[in-house]
């Protein structure tokens, strides 16, 4: 079977997030927390407050650089974002307690957890994953990641998303029901993880649906912003 041509190819694709100051950071896999705000969890009239946490995953090539033209996606009449910290393991492992967990960390992001809304109510509704709704092309945008070197202390910093420049979403780190150490500790307990996984770790309330031709812009204090463009869908 011969290659695709190089202009077959969404102008999206990309296996690496970047790095802020310069670099890049290659992708492993991308995890995402479900309900890890209550204002969000009552928002969307589902789950108990009190669930543990639960996880999904998006294809690594899914993700989206800072700047970059996303296609209004197929198989959606309501198309969503929903603001994220995203966390970049620097390290792996298998098991690890909560109070060892930020020792993984090797930065942090903002990112956006694209989702087709009413694909993710379809499956919720009839009791199957929610992959159709969460896990596509060009649903990952990623912001510089920044390193730091004191992981534990990055927190209660304001989150928010506008849309055109209107304000849509405003959250903070800190109104997160399980921290990053106790996601980042959950999930080790599901799959092993290593160096170049992100953990994208849930979102405020206030989420809402996109049309081609919006400019969103997302903010997390102390971290490089994040824009994207949406266009019309690809043909």
């Amino acid at each position: 079977m011969s290659a695709l041509a190089p202009h077959a190819l969404p102008t999206v694709v990309a296996t690496e997030a970047a790095v802020a100051g310069g670099g890049s950071f290659p992708v492993r896999r991308i995890y995402c927390v479900g309900r890890n705000y209550l204002d969000h969890i009552r928002e969307m009239k589902e789950a108990d407050e009190r669930d543990p946490p639960f996880f999904f995953q998006k294809p690594r090539d899914a993700i989206v650089l800072d700047g970059a033209r996303v296609p209004y996606p197929p198989f959606t009449a309501n198309f969503q974002f929903e603001v994220e910290l995203v966390v970049a393991l620097g390290k792996g492992g298998r098991d690890i307690p909560v109070d060892a967990a930020n020792s993984l960390i090797w930065g942090y992001a903002v990112g956006i957890d694209f989702t087709r809304r009413d694909r993710q109510f379809d499956a919720r509704d009839m009791r199957l994953p929610w992959e159709v709704g969460k896990s596509f092309d060009a649903s990952a945008p990623c912001g510089p990641i920044a390193q730091v070197r004191d992981p534990a202390h990055f927190k209660d910093c304001a989150i928010t998303l506008s849309v055109n420049g209107e304000e849509r979403q405003r959250g903070n780190i800190g109104q997160m029901i399980w921290s990053v150490a106790e996601v980042i500790a959950q999930l080790s307990k599901q799959v092993r993880l290593e160096p170049g996984d992100l953990i994208y770790t849930g979102t405020p309330s206030g989420v809402g649906p996109v049309v081609p031709g919006d400019l969103i812009t997302c903010h997390i204090d102390g971290l490089p912003s994040l824009t994207v463009t949406i266009t019309p869908p690809e043909s």
